[in-house]
């Protein structure tokens, strides 16, 4: 009798410890480079680039929202991107390829004779607040470079930044900054690399 009590009472409290055990908030998924503007034919006589692996920095490979104020970093609580953050900047290129006059952009995973390849090292993708608490701008910034293949001949390269800031220090702000920069970033690189490509 006293050892079905005592086991009655220990499965009372495991159950309530149970419910004490809260689960943690799901985190909020955003993206960013959605929405691009339908694809355009590419020029007849465009010329075919093949786009390398994009270069991502470590920290911000992944789902993660990366903030910086001052020398420390941190990841934004409860929010993350949809998918890798490499993966959504390569559609975002993509998009903004489809507006291109003299070249037509290939996937990295796609089987092509292109005779100019597309270098793009990410550099920086990053929220970055003047002090705690206060509106971030988010910033983007990218080395890109156009070869000849196969001889790995470069032909040009640039660097390209852009400084956006969001409208209030809010998640949903941030995101649409993080849109903004990116779509700025990915027009001018693929404007120069048109011009590059002559």
């Amino acid at each position: 009798m006293i050892r079905s009590t005592l086991m009655i009472a220990a499965a009372a409290v495991a159950v309530s410890g149970c419910a004490l055990l809260s689960s943690p908030k799901p985190a909020q998924l955003y993206r960013f480079g959605a929405d691009a503007p339908a694809a355009a034919q590419p020029p007849a006589r465009a010329v075919e680039v093949g786009l390398r692996r994009i270069e991502f920095p470590e920290a911000v490979r992944g789902d993660r929202i990366l903030g910086v104020t001052g020398a420390e970093a941190a990841y934004i609580k409860g929010a993350r991107w949809v998918s890798p953050a490499d993966a959504l900047y390569l559609d975002s290129l993509m998009s903004a390829a489809a507006n291109a006059q003299r070249i037509r952009l290939i996937r990295p995973r796609d089987l092509a004779r292109e005779q100019l390849a597309l270098d793009v090292n990410v550099t920086t993708f990053e929220a970055r607040y003047a002090a705690p608490g206060a509106v971030p701008s988010v910033v983007v910034s990218a080395d890109a470079a156009v070869v000849r293949l196969p001889t790995r001949e470069l032909v040009a390269t640039q660097r390209f930044s852009v400084t956006q800031p969001a409208t209030e220090n809010r998640v949903s702000a941030i995101v649409a900054a993080f849109d903004a920069a990116t779509r700025d970033l990915n027009t001018q690189l693929i404007g120069w690399a048109d011009g590059a490509a002559r």
